[in-house]
């Protein structure tokens, strides 16, 4: 089921809330389960043969941390040894439907042998909730995760917000909310404010994402048919997919947040603003930040980090970036998308290195900041390039486009004259809103509303504040979510670029 599709919200949201609700002023145990049902539910409605792998999933995990908080307290050794078997089980699952046909293919090409096994069909969202168990997992292990009810945690892991494309979830974080009185209780603060949050995403998903993508789809189809793309053409579709993914995603984390919200139940911040980032370590922290969270906690860091010295160091960081890029797909586009930011955080660290030693201060250098957002909006664009094409040979069609190979502005049928000015207007508009305007959290601006700390906004964007006491705002979003709500027609329905992944 899609956040942005009308069955969710004129029948599963609603009927989901009122339920919750009323079972929570006479049982809140009542009401867990029946948030969990309903998460599974949700989960079902795409494919319900993947219920009984979802739950299975659960129980294995559940009763492979109740192993291993036993072993931990009764100090027998054997701990260890139950959470390699747990994590070997979670990985060796996700390797089986996301990359055995892509690992079998590419022996094959390797050792010369006509073998071509098609993809087997993917469960939704095996990635974030593998990720989320073995994350649990590790926490018994190190013992930052203690409490084990079963309901709880079937909760916890299938909580529909987070379930198909994130954010990855803590036990500490969600436990101590689920166990709460006052999460079982309505709070019409809450429920305001999360309801704007989700209408903001609804917005940036179905008027900005999906308008940018009539833009992307004919660009790199263009590409797969050998249409060779001028200058102009490449970069509208480029910088389209680059405002595309930006908007899907950071819709997605709005929806995500703001329905987790009406439910009283807050879930971290996963997008943070990143085409302001002044260099590839801070996109990083900013982009799908609790996958990148993950990737260091349990993968960087396990392989050595920074302390087996420079060169273990950024072997390390390409080690991991590698993995991070074969995570979002198995395709050789996604392999050396990971690689390009390996290489792009080893640059940056590397002169981050070469400053200190030369006793350099660039940041008071006039203009330095400047020049080292545009680099890095730069490198991301191109990194897109990789990520959203169909093959290695299209991605470098792209690029070539985009250095001028074949003209500044051709007469190719993959624009039309007013299709291409419309384009070129609105990726200039979508920049700006992206570079200019306050992020969403920030917009909010209550720390009530996030798990983190969300730093304020100064200058002339802070008229742009909520205000819960501002009686147009109901208004001005009931309008918005009116009009959005038009153009969701079933036919017109898109999913999630992340719900791939």
């Amino acid at each position: 089921m899609l956040f942005n599709s009308l069955p969710f919200l004129f029948a599963f949201l609603p009927v989901g809330l009122l339920v919750f609700y009323f079972l929570g002023r006479r049982n809140q145990h009542s009401a867990a389960l029946w948030l969990a049902l309903l998460s599974v539910f949700f989960y079902g409605w795409w494919n319900p043969h993947f219920i009984a792998l979802l739950l299975a999933s659960v129980i294995l995990n559940y009763a492979t941390g109740c192993l291993v908080d036993r072993e931990q307290r009764k100090r027998a050794g054997h701990a260890g040894v139950f959470l390699a078997i747990g994590i070997a089980i979670d990985l060796g699952l996700l390797a089986y439907y996301k990359y055995a046909s892509f690992l079998l293919n590419a022996a094959g090409a390797v050792l010369g042998l006509d073998v071509h096994i098609e993809q087997i069909p993917l469960p939704l969202g095996i990635s974030f909730f593998t990720f989320t168990q073995i994350a649990f997992l590790v926490d018994v292990y190190q013992r930052k995760a203690s409490e084990f009810n079963f309901r709880r945690y079937l909760l916890f892991v299938t909580y529909f917000p987070h379930l198909i494309a994130g954010p990855i979830l803590h036990h500490s974080q969600m436990m101590p909310q689920f166990a709460l009185r006052k999460t079982y209780k309505v709070d019409w603060f809450n429920m305001s404010a999360g309801w704007t949050i989700f209408v903001i995403g609804l917005a940036k998903k179905v008027l900005l994402a999906d308008y940018f993508a009539g833009f992307v789809a004919p660009a790199f189809g263009a590409l797969e048919h050998g249409i060779h793309l001028a200058a102009l053409d490449a970069w509208i579709g480029a910088l389209g997919y680059t405002l595309q993914i930006y908007f899907d995603f950071s819709g997605y984390c709005d929806m995500a947040i703001g329905v987790s919200l009406m439910f009283n139940v807050l879930i971290p911040i996963n997008f943070n603003s990143p085409y302001k980032a002044a260099n590839i370590i801070d996109f990083w922290r900013r982009w799908h930040m609790t996958l990148s969270a993950f990737l260091r906690d349990y993968l960087y860091i396990p392989l050595g980090g920074n302390r087996r010295g420079r060169i273990r160091r950024y072997v390390n960081i390409l080690l991991t970036m590698l993995l991070g890029g074969l995570w979002h797909g198995a395709g050789w586009t996604f392999v050396l998308w990971g690689l390009l930011h390996g290489i792009y955080l080893i640059i940056n660290h590397g002169f981050r290195a070469l400053t200190e030693w030369l006793g350099w201060r660039v940041d008071t250098w006039r203009g330095w900041r400047f020049a080292s957002w545009l680099l890095t909006f730069v490198a991301v664009v191109v990194g897109w390039v990789f990520f959203r094409a169909d093959s290695l040979a299209s991605a470098v069609g792209m690029l070539c486009g985009m250095g001028g190979a074949h003209g500044l502005a051709g007469d190719t049928s993959v624009f039309t004259t007013t299709m291409r000015a419309n384009g070129a207007i609105a990726t200039i508009a979508g920049l700006l809103v992206v570079w200019l305007l306050p992020n969403s959290q920030q917009f909010m601006n209550d720390r009530r509303l996030y798990l983190e700390t969300v730093r304020p906004i100064s200058g002339w964007t802070s008229a742009l504040v909520w205000n819960p006491r501002w009686w147009l705002a109901p208004c001005l979003f009931g309008l918005l979510l009116a009009y959005c709500l038009l153009l969701l027609a079933p036919s017109n329905v898109s999913e999630f670029l992340y719900y791939q992944f």
